[in-house]
């Protein structure tokens, strides 16, 4: 099986893009974030017609987060149990025996806001959860956008972003947290080229200059780990004209 991620930075602009990855791609399971659209306005018709179930959260403007699937989706859980939380950042549900687990783990903005306490508080409430959720289901896929660069490997200018959100040590040490959960960095298991890269700032040229941070991330459980065979980034969706400034992160399981 075939399962990717992909925040999409509006999937009112980019709808035609992911139909089109759908088609070329043909994954399994493709969560996506960012849709910024009211599960009103999301287009299960279309995702229909191109052979896809799909299960959905979203607000207005912000954030909304969704999981695409060729095979039926059950046992979805909207939202971290137990967080009081307004932002529509996580949506789980189980494909074939998986627990797939699409999250946008919020930015943090900056060191000293109110918005980095608030990413550091959903980086807790996750890995509580991911833990019962472990017991539950062994077979478990952490997908979508972390907004956290693992190591300095992750980021194209490591000095330049020191004393920033998305590398500093608290952040780094909740995704390390995650991994102590028994969850593997699909990516790192094989080899990769060096300054692999998932997300591009629109400024400075920064796709064609490759200024780029892995942001995004599939992680894997231990029942899994043996079942991954293939992962890669797939830079062509970032070539398109408007494209987001994410692009798909990909992992193929033998199972």
């Amino acid at each position: 099986m075939k399962f990717a991620t992909w925040n999409v930075n509006s999937l009112n602009v980019r709808l035609p893009h992911v139909l089109d990855w759908l088609n070329e791609a043909k994954p399994d399971v493709l969560c996506l974030q960012e849709t910024k659209q009211e599960d009103i306005k999301f287009p299960y018709q279309a995702l229909q017609d191109a052979g896809y179930h799909a299960v959905h959260i979203g607000q207005k403007t912000y954030n909304g987060v969704a999981i695409i699937s060729r095979h039926p989706i059950t046992d979805i859980q909207r939202n971290i149990p137990n967080f009081d939380d307004e932002q529509q950042r996580v949506i789980a549900a189980t494909i074939n025996g998986i627990r797939v687990v699409c999250a946008y783990i919020p930015n943090g903005q900056a060191l000293d806001s109110d918005k980095y306490q608030y990413k550091l508080r959903w980086l807790t409430a996750l890995h509580h959860w991911l833990k019962s959720e472990l017991a539950q289901h062994p077979k478990l896929l952490l997908l979508g956008d972390y907004n956290i660069a693992p190591q300095d490997r992750d980021c194209h200018d490591p000095a330049a972003w020191v004393g920033q959100v998305l590398v500093s040590e608290p952040e780094r040490a909740a995704f390390q947290q995650l991994l102590d959960l028994g969850l593997h960095d699909s990516f790192r298991l094989f080899e990769q080229a060096e300054k692999s890269f998932s997300w591009w700032d629109y400024r400075m040229a920064g796709f064609r200059r490759n200024l780029g941070m892995r942001i995004d991330h599939i992680l894997v459980s231990d029942a899994l780990k043996t079942h991954c065979s293939e992962a890669y980034i797939d830079k062509a969706p970032r070539k398109l004209e408007r494209p987001s400034d994410h692009t798909p992160v990909v992992l193929t399981l033998s199972c």
